[in-house]
């Protein structure tokens, strides 16, 4: 929950489908992997979007852009980029449990 409800979810469905392809269809396992890695990384991004437009909006009806740490606790704005880098940390799991699959599945020589 923490991640983003939409992201983490989504990131969770592809989880599944990792274990569903290497049951049905094991040439996926590898490109739903790399899809949870990309889509981590922008749930990272359009959360630091919605970061920075916030602070904007706050510095500028403060009328201060140099001191926002004034304004926002530095503990808040670190909070704030460590859960937004929960996504991140998944879908680089998914990305590895996505690998690990597709060695098991190859075939040995």
């Amino acid at each position: 929950m923490e991640g983003g409800l939409i992201f983490m979810s989504f990131l969770t469905v592809l989880l599944v489908a990792v274990f569903f392809a290497a049951w049905k269809a094991p040439r996926w396992v590898k490109e739903i992997g790399a899809f949870a890695l990309v889509a981590g990384f922008l749930s990272f991004i359009l959360g630091l979007r919605r970061l920075f437009s916030t602070l904007q909006q706050v510095a500028m009806a403060n009328d201060s852009v140099s001191g926002i740490f004034d304004l926002i606790s530095p503990g808040v704005f670190f909070g704030g980029i460590k859960v937004g880098l929960i996504p991140v940390i998944y879908g680089i799991f998914i990305y590895l449990v996505s690998l690990v699959v597709r060695v098991i599945q190859k075939p040995r020589l």
